[in-house]
């Protein structure tokens, strides 16, 4: 049997639920989810994570602000391409948006588009900013674990005086693979 299901949140304990908790009951909700979370990252919020879990096809969750469940469009695409593979309706109470309607769907692909154009320029925007730190000589990634001149004399203390894996292991406190790498030895 379908159930209304609620969820409620604010950002610090010093605030109450009590005026969501109110709307959601007047929307008949039979069960409500509510937590006390910073609203930044939808992963970081349990109670949500467990709302999205329980709620199941025919089902509609419901939300006072469409701010209380997402605090960014991509979270609200995410979210919404969640609650429509799961046959699941979306009612924001404050913002007028059902998706059971057909403006609701027609609001929530139109924010899903906004939130892919979105992706998409910050995407572009972060590979524009890469190129131009490679031109400027900044390199990724982790730090190499010995420099140049440190490889050198590991690579002539293992040919000329002989030194064995290990020894160079505690010489220069590396792991074996990064040995391996200066002498550029395969095993």
């Amino acid at each position: 049997m379908p159930e209304v299901v609620g969820y409620a949140r604010v950002s610090s304990a010093g605030q109450s639920l009590d005026v969501q908790l109110e709307k959601l009951a007047g929307a008949g909700c039979s069960r409500v989810f509510k937590e006390k979370r910073s609203g930044r990252q939808a992963e970081n919020r349990p109670e949500l994570q467990a709302c999205l879990s329980y709620v199941r096809e025919g089902d509609t969750l419901v939300v006072s602000r469409l701010d209380r469940a997402a605090r960014s469009v991509l979270d609200l695409a995410k979210m919404a391409d969640l609650l429509r593979r799961k046959g699941v309706t979306l009612r924001v109470l404050d913002q007028g948006l059902d998706t059971s309607t057909s403006e609701g769907k027609l609001m929530f692909n139109l924010l899903g588009s906004f939130a892919e154009f979105e992706a998409e320029i910050r995407r572009e925007r972060a590979a524009d900013g890469v190129a131009l730190a490679k031109q400027k000589g900044i390199k990724f990634g982790r730090r190499n674990a010995l420099n140049a001149e440190q490889a050198r004399t590991l690579r002539r203390l293992h040919a000329d005086e002989g030194f064995s894996i290990a020894q160079l292991q505690d010489r220069f406190h590396v792991g074996r693979s990064t040995v391996y790498r200066a002498l550029q030895v395969c095993e």
